[in-house]
């Protein structure tokens, strides 16, 4: 005898309901990664259960980028639907595509901080890491390049004081040259009044008649 075939109602076991979700969770994961490979298809699962535990499903590229695509592909709708500020339907789902967007954010920086990790699988841990490597990479770049602009701009303030030290040095040379040659000069000149006064005055001589 065939079994029957479950009719799609809540189950009011929590247990038995908890149970189930586990088990069609699980399978709805494994459906999403079997359509990925077989089909070459890009494929986004985002399931929370009644408790509000967040579980998800991404292909090789990341779930903001599948959301991202998502958001393009539909501008052209949504800006039509927009166009209409009367219409209650649109700001509904705009705060509630902007209410998944905050706690989509939220809960990635949740994980960048290392913390709410115990819903991730591997493979998103895998490619939470490599994100982190990949940022962790471009901050070092960035503060080396930084530090390289700054000891560029150290060097090239020490280049002009040290020019400028050599030029003041050059012009205090100068001015002590230029002192001591009128110096010398003023020197020279008093010599001769000097001797002057030295000299004997000869007396005049007086012829006898």
């Amino acid at each position: 005898m065939g079994r029957g075939r479950v009719q799609l109602k809540r189950i009011e076991n929590k247990i038995n309901r908890q149970v189930t979700f586990s088990k069609r969770r699980g399978g709805l994961l494994k459906k999403a990664h079997e359509i990925s490979v077989l089909c070459d298809a890009e494929v986004g699962l985002i399931v929370f259960s009644h408790k509000g535990k967040l579980f998800e499903y991404a292909t090789d590229s990341c779930m903001e980028k599948i959301l991202e695509r998502y958001e393009r592909h539909n501008y052209t709708e949504r800006q039509l639907v927009a166009a209409d500020p009367d219409s209650q339907v649109n700001w509904s789902l705009e705060c509630n595509r902007l209410k998944a967007k905050i706690e989509l954010l939220q809960r990635n920086h949740r994980h960048y901080l290392g913390e709410d990790l115990d819903s991730m699988s591997l493979k998103e841990i895998q490619n939470l890491e490599q994100q982190l490597d990949t940022s962790l990479k471009h901050i070092r770049s960035r503060k080396n390049q930084l530090m390289y602009e700054s000891i560029s701009e150290l060097q090239r303030k020490e280049k002009a004081i040290q020019e400028q030290n050599n030029m003041l040095a050059k012009q205090i040379k100068e001015k002590e040259k230029n002192m001591a040659q009128q110096a010398q000069w003023e020197q020279q000149n008093q010599v001769p009044n000097t001797l002057s006064f030295m000299l004997p005055v000869t007396p005049p001589c007086l012829k006898m008649g």
